[in-house]
């Protein structure tokens, strides 16, 4: 979409609608300076260079991480604030129980105020990028304006940045989501990430972190992107993007929604076990999955980011080698702590010694952990060995399944697969986690996380299982559903699956499923189950009895089940709709 003379033009100059909404937000904070980001080589050198002047940078071990490079937030500034993150649709209805609402007007009042000068000595980037291969007819535009410079590098990194994209805004009429950013004091009392989708605007004030910070990430790429996905007829998700090739040379692409600490990013770079010779497995995307039906009736899916943004604590050589390379370069780290050797270091990364912590300080175990427990890497998707060139594919790939998946100790087999879409529907709205003492002081506590989007979703789930429902009347081809659960566990709280590069056995499964090269399954009240002869165990030491309770289901239990998830589907009240509630019943007539 590119043309060469635009290589000429001023960025100011390229889109007029861009540059009077610049006027206008920079007329309100007061900036000294307006930077328009071109996302060149040199001006990234120039960010960091500034950044490392003012020690809000740092330069990492040359020799074992060339070009990488460590940042620190406020203490108070770490992770996602979901209790002030607000979905501002003129209906609070709209919105959702899923969601805290604002109304607009308030909204607008709150952040003006806020907004209001708070650039005064600072300067004004203008951050023009792309969700998306820049040329791909399902990729969407947007321009951040922000006064971090550390956002700008990250944004380089995790989305299609700079001229490119702003001449692309420019052809399609000046189109764009509206991103204002400023760090403000960093004061929790004044922090505030407003969503505006009936305007495809969003406004963050008051932190410097992560998806707070970086509006092309979760406010653009889920929260606004859904509700924009609706009104065109496509889904933004949560999902990973994978690609599958046989030993035969077939290959297949899977996208797959877990809520968190469900191993999500080890099966975005799952590396096949010694025991599966000939499988070779690629990375679309670990984090967002955008899909649209395509002319051929099937679901075609692309990743909208170009990095990853990715939690450090627990990767390491065992828990996913791929991760753990991609990151020895290029790449800047967030709140990681640092050994004697100047190199980063986290919990779980099996080797090294921290000196010191997250926050600059010397390190001491009395202090807590050495990295903050959501510290995290920024990195290109192309550092990843497992990288699919398919990633820039303007087409994206063709969907052959769609996977959700869930933490329960007890209640779901390894794998199960949906009877059709609508029944897939009912699976995905019903994902749940258990909880882990770890996390809440609370063991079994289910939580349900409808697609993995509870967090993410833009506007009412009741009109989002609606929206889902109608995406798949659309396709004469959808890819098949299924359910998985790498958690079960014995009495004694072992657990009964392996995990990790073994999950390949199960997604094997599927394809022979896709394929009609495994027929016969289980036909069971939740859905088709594999035989225990058709989960591949070669080479791999597990009892028949335990793989026999892996693909059980439990009558008493699902009862219960199908009770729980009936309330949650009420808690929608009418936007539920009843084509869920019909799926439902049936599965609740089958257990009789």
């Amino acid at each position: 979409m590119a043309t060469a003379p635009h290589s000429f033009i001023p960025l100011p100059d390229i889109c007029p609608e861009v540059a009077e909404w610049v006027a206008r937000v920079a007329q309100l904070t007061g900036p000294d300076q307006i930077h328009w980001c071109d996302g060149s080589a040199a001006e990234t050198a120039g960010l960091r260079s500034e950044l490392i002047a003012r020690k809000e940078l740092a330069p990492l071990n040359e020799q074992t991480f060339p070009d990488c490079y460590i940042a620190h937030s406020h203490p108070s500034d770490v992770a996602r604030v979901e209790h002030l993150t607000f979905i501002c649709s003129k209906n609070a209805e709209d919105a959702g129980p899923n969601n805290n609402w604002m109304a607009p007007d308030e909204a607008h009042r709150k952040m003006d105020d806020l907004f209001r000068g708070c650039m005064k000595g600072r300067t004004l980037y203008v951050v023009p990028y792309c969700m998306g291969p820049i040329d791909s007819p399902y990729s969407r535009c947007g321009v951040e304006i922000t006064d971090s410079a550390y956002v700008v590098l990250n944004m380089q990194i995790m989305t299609r940045m700079g001229r490119a994209a702003l001449e692309r805004i420019a052809a399609e009429g000046g189109k764009f989501v509206r991103g204002t950013h400023s760090i403000g004091e960093l004061d929790p009392n004044r922090r505030f990430i407003m969503h505006f989708p009936e305007e495809l605007a969003i406004q963050s004030f008051g932190s410097g972190y992560g998806g707070n910070a970086l509006l092309g990430k979760k406010c653009h790429a889920l929260r606004i992107a859904s509700y924009q996905a609706r009104t065109e007829g496509w889904l933004a998700e949560h999902m990973l993007i994978v690609g599958l090739k046989s030993p035969q040379g077939e290959t297949h692409y899977v996208a797959c929604a877990f809520p968190s600490a469900c191993g999500k990013t080890n099966l975005a770079m799952l590396i096949p076990p010694n025991t599966m010779p000939g499988w070779e497995v690629t990375t679309i995307g670990d984090d967002i999955c955008w899909m649209q039906p395509g002319p051929d009736g099937r679901l075609w899916a692309i990743n909208p980011e170009s990095g990853y943004f990715g939690v450090a604590p627990g990767t390491s050589p065992k828990t996913n080698k791929n991760a753990y390379d991609m990151v020895r370069h290029d790449t800047l780290f967030t709140n990681v702590a640092l050994t004697a050797n100047n190199e980063p270091w986290w919990e779980g990364m099996g080797s090294g010694e921290p000196v010191i912590d997250w926050q600059g300080r010397p390190y001491d175990a009395k202090n807590g952990p050495a990295a903050h427990p959501n510290s995290r890497f920024t990195v290109s998707a192309t550092n990843n060995p497992a990288y699919s060139k398919e990633a820039e594919n303007p087409r994206g790939v063709p969907l052959s399944a769609i996977v959700f998946g869930g933490r329960r100790r007890e209640l779901a087999p390894l794998v199960y697969e949906a009877r059709n879409w609508n029944h897939g529907v009912l699976v995905g709205a019903s994902v749940a986690s258990e909880t882990t003492a770890a996390a809440t002081g609370a063991v079994g506590v289910v939580r349900r996380d409808s697609m993995a989007m509870k967090p993410f979703c833009g506007y009412n789930f009741g009109d989002y299982f609606a929206h889902w429902l109608s995406v798949g009347g659309k396709l004469k081809n959808p890819p098949r559903i299924f359910h998985v659960n790498w958690f079960r566990q014995n009495a004694e709280g072992k657990f009964l699956w392996p995990g990790f590069g073994d999950n390949l056995r199960v997604l094997s499964w599927m394809l022979d499923r896709c394929t009609g090269r495994a027929p016969d399954a289980q036909d069971t009240a939740i859905g088709y189950l594999p035989r225990p002869q058709d989960i591949n165990t070669d080479g791999l030491s597990i009892d028949p009895a335990v793989l026999a309770e892996l693909l059980s289901v439990k009558t008493e239990a699902w009862r219960k089940e199908l009770a729980d998830i009936r309330q949650y589907l009420h808690e929608f009240g009418s936007r539920t709709p009843g084509a869920l509630y019909g799926e439902l019943e049936q599965v609740e007539e089958r257990f009789g």
